[in-house]
């Protein structure tokens, strides 16, 4: 293992790398196999103070996903608006169980179809669009969405129960889109800065699921009025929305962040710093100058192909599991009646501890960046990953049709396995992310972020589809 400091490395203004070592200079040569653009004679690279430029990016990565989480984590709430009760204390028979028995599956198709056409979208404004007008329309949007949703929270919708699910699903679809707008876009962005800040960013995306996994267990353990839970959470969605629009609006004013947000500056070619002849005629952006063309898809595709590879099988085997898989596996000692098997079981070991994991997963690449980005080891650990499948399905999960054997007799190895699959999701996919945008020309650096964030929605629409296959061969 190599420990990673800041400290340590030489800085680019799209690189981030340590002096040569037989040992890592395979991985070396990858993330400098690009074109190093030169500032001005004079101008030094400051320093983050108070790691104030780390602190931000952590902050816009738990702001860009906290709603989404919440919106969809808020189960109870959602069962008592769309059952035609007035109040929580009404014990009537729901009138809509036809919207509620598949409310989930019009929830994950109104997440998941706009947010690969937001991708698209996305990667063909990179340069026709200015990064700010991106982020902060795309947060406005999200701002607008949740203080409509907010709104509605102490709203008697039981006389129109049809039109609530109908703006319910209208919203989480913008709601999905403008979110990958803006997670793709400052993902992108942070493509310019040392990979610590591309760090920062997924694991305050890890933070926001861990944040309202808590209040979900909170909310769960206090058994409080429905609404006003849900009121509380959609409220601090909305202050989280504020916070990361003033948090952007922050960020060009340090030194720090206002030296990697400058424009590529012109460079001179000799010698070795030719760039890369799959990367035709790539114009670089002098100051004042724009560039409408699209971002060359092909060689960034190229370049990106096995990381590629890496985030979808990686994210393919995670949604095959998680949460289909894990929330259906119950406590052994589930008959004793305890809060712990009946209640806390399930949000605890499936919920909590997955989101807890996959932070910390994310949060150790902070100091240790192994293995390397064209290292055979990496691909090898994405593929060993398989074998939690199989361990998963052969613990407690309820029911069980054609599968009857359970093998897994504690309620320890789903814990245990939950842990391994949350550290490894969380590690080996923030290493592919962060190295995706290390390998490109700096002004390719934006477009190489949107694409890795499409690699990352296509593993999770592939593993979702596929785990309501496996669910019916257990």
């Amino acid at each position: 293992m190599a420990i990673v400091s800041e400290d340590d490395f030489h800085q680019s203004s799209n690189s981030t790398y340590r002096t040569a070592s037989s040992s890592l200079r395979a991985d070396q040569e990858a993330l400098l196999e690009k074109l190093l653009d030169r500032p001005p004679p004079g101008l030094q690279r400051p320093k983050d103070r108070f790691s104030g430029t780390y602190i931000i990016f952590f902050g816009l990565g738990i702001g860009g996903l906290l709603p989404w989480n919440f919106f969809v984590t808020a189960q109870e709430y959602w069962i008592f608006k769309l059952s035609n009760r007035s109040s929580p204390a009404t014990v009537e028979e729901p009138k809509g169980s036809d919207i509620l028995n598949y409310f989930e599956s019009y929830l994950a198709v109104a997440s998941t179809v706009p947010s690969v056409l937001c991708l698209l979208v996305n990667f063909l404004l990179v340069n026709r669009v200015p990064i700010h007008v991106r982020v902060l329309a795309s947060l406005t949007v999200m701002l607008a969405i949740f203080v409509v949703m907010t709104m509605l929270v102490k709203v008697d919708t039981s006389s129109w129960t049809h039109s609530f699910f109908a703006v319910t699903i209208v919203c989480m679809a913008i709601l999905s889109g403008t979110s990958t707008i803006f997670n793709s876009s400052v993902f992108g962005m942070t493509g310019s800065f040392p990979m610590r800040n591309s760090q920062a960013l997924i694991s305050g995306g890890a933070m926001g699921g861990t944040l309202s996994a808590v209040a979900s267990l909170v909310d769960l353990a206090g058994a409080s009025d429905v609404t006003d839970s849900t009121l509380a959470f959609f409220l601090t969605a909305d202050v989280f929305l504020v916070l990361c629009i003033g948090l952007y609006l922050l960020l060009p004013r340090l030194d720090y962040a206002r030296y990697y947000m400058r424009p590529v500056w012109p460079a001179v070619f000799s010698g070795e710093e030719q760039l890369p002849q799959d990367f035709p005629n790539p114009p670089l952006v002098a100051p004042g100058s724009s560039n409408s063309q699209t971002p060359p898809l092909r060689p960034i595709l190229k370049k990106t192909a096995g990381l590629g590879f890496c985030i979808i099988y990686l994210l393919f085997i995670t949604s095959l599991v998680f949460p289909a898989i894990l929330s259906n596996i119950e406590s052994l000692s589930k008959g004793s009646g305890s809060p712990w098997s009946t209640k806390f079981f399930v949000p605890l070991t499936t919920f909590l501890l997955y989101n807890f994991a996959d932070l910390c997963g994310r949060q150790i690449t902070a100091w240790i960046q192994v293995p390397g980005p064209r290292s055979k080891v990496l691909p090898g650990l994405v593929l060993l990953r398989t074998c939690l499948v199989p361990l998963f399905v052969f613990c407690n999960y309820q029911p069980r049709v054609h599968l009857h054997t359970v093998v897994f007799q504690s309620d320890m190895y789903p814990v245990l396995f939950t842990s391994l699959l949350g550290l490894s999701n969380g590690y080996l996919s923030t290493l592919a992310l962060i190295y995706g945008p290390k390998i490109v020309p700096r002004e390719l650096a934006e477009a190489t972020g949107v694409v890795m964030s499409f690699y990352m929605c296509l593993g999770l629409v592939l593993g979702s589809a596929c785990s309501a296959l496996l669910v019916h061969l257990i």
